[in-house]
């Protein structure tokens, strides 16, 4: 798969047989649902596209997960949910006879899977644990990270479920696993596994499971949805509901980038424009061109165009990101500070209107 954004001139959920969509900052937030989740994921559905829902969260089991997206308007199935406790478990199955014991810190799911696996969970450091695998759940304090920086001082091997550094809330981005395994990491000096995301084997594993043959990953994070995306070699979609934005996108290191980008899950439902080259350095979509010229990212969009909208902003962005990875890759210097925000939910944006 190359690394420039792909084209796709019929709507992305007829061409790819399965999604694997992320949860927080995709589907939801916090416990609020997101602008045209429900209708985009419905839509794919009805084109024949199946859904795996992929969260790095390992707190929940996948029936509370399958819950919760049904109360939002997303009907969904435990079997249509892989969390990274799952991912967790298979890790551990890598290295671990059956039997052993697993000092567990985290959530209910991330207990139920390890257990699943054929591992005796254990509370504490003095059990001699085999491993810790540590998850994230909001109750954790510091007496349980205390227990697993003993354990892994003493030996046990140290798998974490993901490494996320923030958590999206519908109060903002709080702390996530990767800053708790941080404090872990702090007091052992270990460096940890990590079975999520953007380590592949959730994809993987969802994938191997639904049998499909064309997936598609959907995330709003660059470091780890698409990272991950890049790593197995599927294609990725970047919704702009999340953590990383648009000006993130243009500015994307080669192993993160997307394979299309769109503003929210209803762009499953329609056909993705692929950037053009054209003369003096210009990349068009539609209605947007971008160039990279002296180091600075220059934007354009046709003065004829009619009122800016959400989808011009997105065409915007697909054109900011072909010139701008174009350049990089070439060897040329790019200057951040000549990318804008890129806000395609405000159409207002100076940017959109340039």
């Amino acid at each position: 798969m190359r690394g420039g954004l792909l084209g796709c001139d019929i709507p992305l959920a007829a061409r790819y047989d399965l999604a694997l969509v992320d949860l927080d900052g995709v589907a939801y937030r916090g416990h609020e649902p997101i602008a045209g989740a429900a209708e985009g994921l419905a839509g794919a559905r009805a084109l024949g596209q199946r859904l795996v829902f992929v969260t790095n969260n390992a707190s929940r089991e996948p029936e509370s997960v399958a819950g919760q997206l049904t109360g939002l308007g997303i009907p969904a199935t435990p079997e249509e949910v892989m969390t990274a406790a799952q991912a967790a478990a298979v890790v551990l199955t890598t290295r671990l006879p059956r039997g052993a014991k697993v000092l567990v810190v985290g959530g209910a799911g991330l207990v139920t899977a390890v257990r699943a696996a054929g591992y005796t969970v254990v509370t504490s450091a003095d059990d001699e644990p085999d491993a810790v695998a540590q998850g994230f759940a909001p109750e954790l304090g510091w007496a349980q990270l205390a227990e697993a920086a003993y354990a892994v001082q003493r030996g046990a091997w140290h798998v974490a479920s993901n490494l996320d550094l923030s958590l999206p809330t519908a109060r903002g981005f709080a702390p996530g696993n990767g800053a708790l395994v941080g404090a872990v990491r702090a007091a052992t000096g270990v460096e940890p596994s990590s079975a999520g995301k953007p380590s592949p084997t959730m994809y993987q594993l969802a994938v191997d499971r639904a049998g499909a043959r064309s997936p598609l990953v959907i995330g709003d994070r660059l470091d780890t949805d698409l990272g991950g995306a890049r790593a197995a070699e599927y294609p990725g979609l970047h919704v702009l509901t999340g953590v990383s934005t648009a000006r993130d996108d243009v500015l994307a290191v080669p192993g993160e980038r997307p394979s299309f980008i769109g503003a929210d899950l209803r762009s499953l439902l329609a056909p993705h424009p692929e950037p053009t080259p054209g003369a003096e350095g210009w990349w068009a979509c539609r209605g947007a061109a971008a160039r990279v010229r002296d180091g600075r990212l220059e934007l354009h969009r046709e003065a004829d165009a009619g009122p800016a909208s959400i989808e011009d902003g997105v065409d915007l962005v697909r054109a900011a990101c072909a010139a701008a990875w174009s350049a990089v890759d070439a060897g040329e210097a790019l200057d951040p500070e000549s990318v804008p925000d890129l806000d395609v939910h405000d159409v207002s944006s100076e940017a959109v209107a340039r």
